[in-house]
């Protein structure tokens, strides 16, 4: 039996976005998704790159399966060194990064390797699960318990990436290694494609869809409706068996948004398969090109307000793409000192953000379990942490003993007491010890900071 993939890739702008930082590729043997960051150009250079860097790997000469999750590693860390060296070499581009997610294929053998937030999902019959976990800091709250699926969508640091090519950190992304079957349906999609439209809806429109093409037509046109406020890039692929499926495979290699627009080869891969079958097709062509405006009207109920996404419709870009009549350099010409404030701007904030956060920190008391259980202690901050760094330190091993408590007291010293200065703290255990049963101290009191 033969297997192959049937598949399609698309990229939208957006409503809201200038410009596209995200970078597609579909190939026989490779699927990819780059969502890049930093800024108008930063984040369309970053993603170009990292799509660049490994497009190589779209070649029949397949690597043996036990190779092939070091060759997709060794191909990131070469993404990831080509952005270094193009920071070294336009140093205004410093604060660029993009994720990435991919799939290596050699038959039924699949290595996928994954950094940051875009993701991979699989569509096995009537399953479907997400097969990446993302790099963010709203799903380490999540992992930890500290908030819950639902608060996701509304946290304000929704959108910190923890990991991502950046070129200034070594490369740290999950890898693993699966075997495809015949009728499934893999989705790479960015954020602006998941952030947007639920995964209840994604799963619904990928089994409705027979064909790849519509089905990535229609997620991105759900997330456009549903606000379009980043980009949208969905690369959806079917495995078949060459010898039973009608239509067949798809032939030639598709790249799609910023690596569409932009030739940001990365030496070896200048002469790559990939990159020859995109020179021959010249910019935009057939589904490799940006998806055009989507301009349909959603009929509101009666009597409803517009909804947002009607309230600002999308507009196309000037003709001729950016870099028509030398416009992409004048907007990075004109644009960066604006820019330079910005980040400025934000670092002061971030800056201010910081201190007088710390100073909240510091300021805070609460009256708790020492780290063994059975005593209590004094402890200064926030009882909570944020990425596994905790915001209290214990100041006071009291020596009280948990045991001889109070139950009343007992349960509120279990659930923390808070107080307003370490005077206020002494005070309390002076009158916990009061109320506890005789047993009293194991200890004296220590100051451990």
């Amino acid at each position: 039996m033969t297997i192959a993939l049937r598949y399609a890739a698309y990229s939208d702008v957006g409503c809201l976005r200038e410009g596209n930082e995200d970078s597609g590729y579909a190939g026989q043997h490779l699927l990819a998704v780059a969502d890049g960051m930093g800024g108008y150009a930063g984040g369309e250079v970053a993603s170009s790159i990292a799509i660049s860097s490994i497009r190589s790997l779209d070649t029949p000469d397949d690597p043996r399966a036990e190779e092939m999750a070091e060759v997709l590693q060794r191909a990131v860390e070469q993404a990831n060194d080509s952005l270094a060296i193009r920071i070294r070499q336009e140093p205004q581009l410093e604060n660029m990064g993009t994720t990435l997610t991919a799939m290596l294929w050699s038959g039924s053998q699949v290595a996928l390797i994954h950094i940051g937030d875009s993701r991979a999902y699989l569509l096995r019959g009537s399953r479907f699960e997400q097969i990446t976990h993302d790099h963010t800091l709203v799903q380490t709250l999540v992992d930890e318990g500290k908030i819950t699926e639902e608060e996701v969508a509304t946290h304000p640091q929704r959108s910190l990436i923890l990991r991502a090519l950046d070129g200034k950190t070594p490369v740290d992304p999950d890898i693993s290694i699966s075997r495809a079957k015949v009728g499934d349906r893999y989705l790479l999609c960015s954020d602006g494609l998941s952030g947007v439209v639920s995964k209840k809806t994604i799963h619904e429109t990928l089994a409705a869809e027979s064909d790849p093409r519509a089905a990535a037509k229609k997620l991105i046109e759900l997330a456009i409706r549903g606000g379009g406020p980043d980009n949208i890039t969905a690369v959806i692929a079917d495995v078949i068996e060459t010898d039973t499926d009608q239509e067949g495979p798809t032939a030639a290699p598709q790249t799609v948004g910023a690596a569409d627009q932009r030739d940001e080869s990365t030496g070896p891969n200048e002469t790559s398969p990939a990159r020859r079958a995109q020179e021959l097709r010249g910019a935009g062509g057939g589904d490799t090109a940006e998806m055009n405006p989507i301009r349909e009207e959603i009929p509101a109920p009666a009597g409803a307000a517009p909804s947002s996404y009607e309230e600002r419709p999308y507009e196309a870009p000037p003709a001729g793409g950016p870099n028509a009549d030398g416009e992409q350099e004048y907007r990075s010409r004109s644009w960066w000192p604006i820019v330079l404030v910005f980040v400025i701007v934000v670092g002061a904030i971030a800056g201010g953000g910081y201190y007088f956060g710390r100073q909240y920190v510091e300021d805070q008391y609460y009256v708790g379990l020492s780290s063994d259980g059975r005593t209590v202690s004094i402890y200064q901050g926030v009882d909570t942490d944020i990425a596994g760094i905790s915001l209290s330190d214990e100041v006071e091993e009291t020596g009280l003993s948990v045991e001889s408590l109070a139950p009343t007291d007992r349960q509120d010293v279990e659930t923390n007491i808070d107080v307003e200065n370490l005077e206020a703290a002494r005070t309390l255990i002076s009158e916990l010890e009061k109320n506890a049963d005789g047993s009293g101290r194991g200890t004296e009191t220590q100051e451990s900071g």
